[in-house]
């Protein structure tokens, strides 16, 4: 049976204000007749119809820790949420599961994504790659087709290859905080 609204409630009591008899009110709003019964004698003891509050689990972590978990992971995008939960303890010195800390950081908005991989690249990098695209803007096909592009072989030297993730925003896959970084070998473009 279905759970009366607040604005059902409302027309079942004038339902029954009109002297309609319970079992017909119940039957008109398809639910059972001590629904009805119940919702007559909560409106005479409360004079409200409303829910009564529910106790519910309290939440284990404060609003001023939610916001820390939060600034946490805005300043260490790559920080994992179980390392996050070992260094943060909820109300009453209680340990806080990593369960706990993702709803917490996805209510700002923030999802744990794969990382974008670049090259590690300062002012003057970006600066030489902003030049040699304005230069080699204007070749057609013919010239493209004598240039080969290879970056075939993968060599793990400064991290594991254990999944990695970072906490960000949808559209911030670029932001600097957000890219890992890392070293590609020398070489370039050749011609053939």
């Amino acid at each position: 049976m279905p759970r009366l609204s607040e604005v059902d409630r409302h027309r079942a009591l004038g339902l029954l204000q009109a002297g309609l008899p319970i079992s017909e009110v119940s039957l008109r709003m398809n639910v059972n007749r001590m629904t009805i019964f119940r919702l007559r004698q909560r409106l005479h003891e409360t004079d409200t119809v409303s829910d009564r509050p529910r106790s519910g689990r309290p939440r284990c972590t404060t609003q001023r820790k939610d916001r820390n978990l939060v600034r946490n992971h805005m300043n260490n995008r790559f920080l994992s949420a179980s390392a996050s939960s070992r260094q943060t303890r909820g109300r009453n010195n209680q340990p806080i599961s990593a369960n706990t800390v993702r709803r917490r950081l996805s209510t700002p908005g923030l999802q744990a994504r794969r990382p974008y991989i670049g090259p590690i690249l300062i002012q003057r990098h970006r600066r030489q790659r902003t030049l040699w695209a304005q230069e080699h803007a204007v070749w057609d096909r013919i010239q493209w087709r004598n240039v080969v592009f290879s970056d075939e072989s993968r060599f793990c030297i400064d991290h594991a290859d254990g999944r990695v993730r970072v906490w960000r925003r949808s559209g911030e896959r670029y932001q600097a905080d957000c890219v890992r970084e890392h070293d590609s070998p020398p070489g370039g473009v050749e011609h053939l």
